[in-house]
């Protein structure tokens, strides 16, 4: 079996000055230390209200974008929106659809479907578009590589605008705008937005130009503040860095969530996941609704996530919010039985000799390889490539891979999802191969973290062999060694409900990892529940503590050093501090603590 060392546990450096500075500020000694340690020097930087939002005008190209929109609802043109099929693009597609409806726009939108014609504003999906005879396309979180669709629409005589967060290729699309934190010559000092958050940017400059154009002179103007809910469920499902700019979208729309302003379709996938909007978290979004409405466009069709998110109807939200929670409990199935399947292809795989992992099997489907690529990145901490054949997962719901006469899946082009760790910036590895071996890749774009491809069938072997020839260049061996790191020793007194609530409800996420502490325990008790949970009573000078360790029923010792996170737990009417632990080793070994010190110096190692 594939066997990875156990991880390092290291404690995150807190400048002491700005700890210090923050607690004279106000800020209590536990969330001083926990800011300085992110990066936070100042209270503003919490603070987290909308007016300390970047001003849309450092966007390139976003008056020319406000100015292109606001000519096409003078002249009452037709706008048609193309969608992405991951929870991204369709908060971006409602965040579009609601936003350009309330400031006067005739709008529609399309989605492309997964298998027939793959991402993004493709040929097809321009002659599909074609058929609704549009005036101007507008893309959401895609459209940076549509070179070809593009065009494709130019000769057509429509003109597009494109919004996206994506990385650029080579060149360019010759789109009429593009709007893109991420394209040369912008000087956004936020190259984090989500897809989402760059059409709410476009529609915040839209509202400005029309202000200035006096078309609330007599007429209140729209509140594109009721948009931040979709906007927030977007940017988290997306996991894009959190830098303060996301944090505060995030922050707003977790506000709106909790005081009831939520849309119908948020509330229902609240309900459909047994949660709360009342009690809105970072986790609920990124746990509960983004998986149900990603489940739609990984095995069915994501105009039913969109359509749920535009329902203004509680009753037909609901309705559509139950069909997304049935997709998302077949998305499961289907990923337990891919992951069962990767594990045992990797069985035989050494660690020593990989540096990468590349898995395939024909009769995957293509719609839960991304999930997959995650799974296996987090058990070995490689970056790692899951393949899967073109035909495998239509619209429908199908689960079952197309199989041609012989029994056997049919051969086609190959579509990958990929997952990295720090250290390797996937994008630009793929780019390396693709350069070194053309006509390997079909195609390829993404992120640091994630990106995706497509490759010519049969030729997985060969991608996975160049692959790990390129990251054994560009990783460093020691980043292939997990790294968990932590805020070190929290004190006694700190242990409290209160505090779990307060962490519970903070915005963390890529970039601003949410808190992790260390400390030493007794194991007064331990018992398995559910089958595969462990159940503990852990004892720490005088204190006991009631914890949990999930998906990991093996006993304890009598004595161990833990990582460990505050959590609120509710039973019976009854409000308690539970500990959740992430990890743990045999007290005395390696894991040694520090509290909050000056960078520079040593912490857990």
């Amino acid at each position: 079996m594939f066997h990875r060392t156990m991880p390092s546990v290291s404690t995150r450096p807190c400048p002491a000055d700005a700890r210090t500075a923050l607690e004279q500020a106000g800020l209590a000694p536990a969330w001083a230390r926990l800011y300085a340690a992110r990066g936070v020097t100042h209270p503003e930087q919490i603070a987290h209200r909308l007016p300390q939002l970047l001003p849309p005008a450092g966007l390139l190209h976003i008056e020319r974008a406000a100015a292109l929109l606001a000519d096409a609802i003078a002249a009452n043109k037709r706008l048609l929106i193309i969608a992405d099929y991951d929870a991204d693009g369709a908060t971006a597609c409602a965040v579009g659809v609601r936003g350009l409806t309330l400031l006067g726009a005739q709008v529609d939108f399309i989605v492309p479907n997964r298998l027939e014609h793959g991402y993004g504003l493709t040929p097809d999906i321009v002659k599909l578009a074609a058929e609704r005879r549009p005036d101007l396309i507008v893309t959401v979180d895609n459209g940076i590589a549509a070179v070809d669709g593009v065009a494709a629409a130019n000769a057509l005589g429509i003109p597009v605008l494109v919004t996206d967060h994506h990385l650029p290729g080579d060149a360019l699309p010759d789109a009429a705008c593009i709007v893109n934190p991420n394209q040369p010559g912008c000087g956004f000092a936020s190259k984090n937005l989500a897809g989402v958050g760059v059409m709410f940017y476009v529609l915040l400059a839209l509202r400005a130009e029309l202000r200035e154009r006096g078309a609330y002179a007599q007429q209140p103007e729209p509140d594109l503040r009721a948009l931040l809910d979709l906007v927030a469920l977007g940017t988290v499902a997306d996991v894009v860095r959190l830098d303060a700019n996301n944090r505060t979208l995030i922050e707003n729309g977790l506000a709106r969530m909790r005081a009831g302003k939520a849309s119908a379709g948020i509330n229902a996938l609240f309900r459909a996941a047994g949660r709360d909007p009342a009690r809105a978290t970072v986790f609920d979004l990124g746990f509960m609704l983004g998986p149900r409405l990603n489940a739609a466009g990984r095995i069915d069709d994501m105009a039913l996530g969109i359509e749920c998110l535009l329902a203004d109807d509680p009753a037909t939200a609901q309705q559509l919010a139950q069909q997304l929670d049935t997709l998302n409990r077949a998305r499961r199935d289907v990923e337990a039985d891919m992951l069962e399947e990767a594990l045992a292809i990797l069985a035989s795989v050494n660690p020593t000799d990989s540096h990468s992992l590349t898995a395939y099997q024909p009769g995957w489907h293509i719609g839960v390889i991304g999930i997959l690529a995650s799974r296996l990145k987090d058990k070995f901490h490689r970056p790692t490539i899951v393949l899967a054949n073109s035909e495998n997962g239509g619209a429908g719901g199908s689960l079952q891979p197309q199989r041609g006469p012989t029994g056997l899946p049919l051969a086609g082009e190959l579509k990958g999802s990929g997952r990295s760790i720090p250290g390797l910036h996937l994008r630009d590895a793929l780019d390396l191969v693709d350069k070194r071996h053309p006509g390997l890749i079909l195609k390829f774009g993404g992120h640091a973290m994630a990106a995706g491809l497509s490759l010519p069938a049969g030729r997985h072997e060969e991608f996975s062999r160049a692959f790990e020839t390129v990251v054994r260049e560009l990783i460093d061996p020691a980043d292939l060694e997990g790294v968990i790191e932590t805020d070190g020793e929290l004190d006694a007194a700190d242990h409290s409900y209160q505090l779990a609530i307060d962490l519970d409800h903070a915005v963390w996420g890529q970039g601003f990892p949410a808190p992790l502490f260390t400390a030493t325990f007794d194991v007064m008790a331990q018992r398995v529940v559910g089958e595969k949970h462990l159940k503990l009573k852990l004892a720490r000078e005088g204190e006991v503590f009631d914890a949990m360790r999930f998906f990991h029923p093996d006993p304890l010792p009598d004595r161990i050093r833990a990582v460990y996170a505050l959590m609120p737990n509710e039973f019976n009417g009854q409000q308690a501090l539970q500990l959740k632990l992430q990890h743990w080793e045999p007290a005395g070994e390696s894991l040694q603590d520090s509290s909050c010190k000056p960078q520079g110096d040593p912490g857990l190692t």
